[in-house]
């Protein structure tokens, strides 16, 4: 991933996004810990660009693994660029902050968001009302 102190907020997500469909991130202005929600009114608006939030940010080029975990992707996100970011997954619609599965890598977070939104046709059963003797 390519990360510049002109993009804004908007073009580092749909950078992310295109990797993890089904994931999701929200810049905030305080950091969180694991396993910790980030409060709606502390949400960044998408437009600002980078060097708004980190005015000392640096351009970087990064690899994302998608083994790594939500945890360690938010709190790399924090130590070397000082953003402050926040994981969400789509369930069946939903934006879902990921915070009792932090510890789930981002691949298996993007897995599940993926099979929560496909649907199945599959015929109900039919049943029967009779007595057992």
């Amino acid at each position: 991933m390519n990360i510049h102190p002109d993009i804004t907020i908007k073009e580092f997500i749909d950078q992310f996004s295109k990797i993890f469909d089904h994931l999701r991130l929200e810049f905030y202005t305080q950091h969180h810990q694991e396993n910790e929600g980030s409060p709606i009114k502390s949400q960044l608006d998408h437009t600002l660009k980078l060097k708004e939030i980190n005015k000392n940010l640096k351009e970087a080029q990064f690899d994302l693994n998608p083994e790594m975990s939500v945890a360690d992707f938010e709190t790399m996100m924090f130590d070397k660029f000082k953003l402050n970011v926040q994981v969400f997954r789509n369930s069946a619609g939903l934006w879902l902050q990921t915070t009792s599965t932090d510890h789930w890598s981002l691949s298996k977070q993007n897995g599940k968001g993926q099979r929560s939104n496909q649907h199945y046709d599959i015929e109900p059963p039919k049943i029967q009302d009779f007595d057992l003797l």
